[in-house]
């Protein structure tokens, strides 16, 4: 069995996790199960990476992603906002949407910044630093945060206290150089397939947790990063959070595992997820393509008004939600104008009204994009 680290005595009568050398000496990642799981993600990924390539406008689908990604990492988190109430809130904040849709909201800035960032600076502790200070400054919390800054204090997992939590990761004096570890991790072991060392990162970095809050969400957008970086995928749009939430109970017992030495059983769980989600994401792919062009088509009812309701048509891949201001932003046209066009989209059932209740101040879902999602 590998050999992450043990769990040590501290003095406030508690036990720590504290970490071997990373990577371990020992790890074994040779086994025919795990060898064949990477080769099927692997191909599952490359397969992606082609179908992304023919989705036109692909940007705008990247958007969508992302705030998809974003409302299901904070789920896994606690957060009560889904995905539809991130589209609104980019829209419009209205009373009626709940709090904790910053949390989404604040995952989105800090993936589009990592990802930005990526093209200036390498994957690192600067960029992970900055990725984390964007994701918590001026975000919800039970206390300071300290965005960007590595913790110099004792956290833990679950419980009240240190000796009745589900998980004590290392003390404060232990995480600057496991984050270095890591750092270093990233950029050598060539020997260690990509997916399987993208594995091996989001576990490693959740077990040092070296932020005081934010380890979950900032883990899971180094999976992405990492990705990215190394062009296994040459757009961002393949993500784990949906399957981390559906399997929410097994991703931390495995995780917990992984600690005890368990790595091959993390590393299939975390496999498996990849090609789950690039299955998805290439069936999403094709829907998508197929839904464009119907709608596309349907424009050409539209005469010479068709311009403007392409370039329309062409935003609500990145934002399915709008009103009349969105309308008239997108397009550039008059109040009027626009909400003409938003009642031609209605007639050809593009667009749905959130609320035939409503009069005043209404919002149209393109539903049938969102639903795919």
């Amino acid at each position: 069995m590998t050999v992450i680290g043990r769990n040590i005595h501290q003095k406030g009568g508690f036990k720590a996790f504290i970490p071997e050398s990373f990577p371990p000496k020992n790890l074994n990642i040779e086994s025919r199960r795990l060898m064949k799981l990477g080769a099927d993600a692997s191909l599952l990924s490359g397969k992606l990476d082609g179908i992304c390539k023919l989705l036109p406008d692909i940007d705008f689908f990247i958007f969508m992603y992302i705030k998809k990604e974003s409302a299901y990492s904070s789920q896994i988190e606690g957060t009560k906002a889904n995905l539809t109430h991130a589209l609104q809130a980019e829209v419009e904040r209205t009373p009626d949407l709940p709090n904790d849709v910053d949390d989404i909201l604040h995952y989105i800035k800090a993936m589009n910044l990592g990802l930005k960032r990526l093209n200036e600076l390498p994957f690192s502790l600067r960029l992970i630093k900055e990725v984390h200070s964007t994701l918590l400054k001026g975000a919800r919390t039970d206390s300071y945060a300290y965005p960007g800054e590595f913790r110099k204090t004792q956290n833990w997992i679950m419980g009240t206290k240190p000796s009745d939590a589900r998980f004590v990761p290392p003390p404060p004096e232990y995480v600057v150089q496991a984050m270095s570890e890591l750092e270093k991790f990233v950029h050598t072991t060539d020997d260690i397939p990509q997916l399987i060392k993208a594995g091996l990162l989001h576990a490693q970095f959740e077990t040092i947790h070296p932020f005081i809050d934010g380890n979950g969400r900032t883990g899971r957008l180094l999976i992405t990063f990492y990705l990215c970086e190394q062009n296994v995928l040459s757009r961002p749009i393949l993500y784990l959070s949906t399957y981390f939430k559906k399997h929410r109970e097994l991703y931390f017992d495995l995780l917990d595992k992984y600690r005890k030495g368990e790595v091959e059983k993390w590393l299939e769980f975390f496999l498996r997820g990849v090609c789950e989600v690039a299955q998805e994401a290439i069936d999403t792919s094709k829907r998508i393509i197929d839904l464009r062009e119907r709608d596309l088509n349907t424009m050409s009812l539209l005469g010479n008004a068709s311009k403007n309701a392409t370039m329309f048509l062409k935003n609500l891949y990145k934002l399915p939600i709008v009103n009349l201001r969105k309308a008239q932003e997108i397009t550039g046209i008059s109040r009027e104008g626009a909400n003409k066009l938003i009642s031609r989209f209605v007639k050809l059932g593009i667009l749905k009204p959130k609320d035939k209740k409503t009069t005043y101040g209404r919002l149209f879902i393109y539903k049938d994009y969102l639903d795919l999602f």
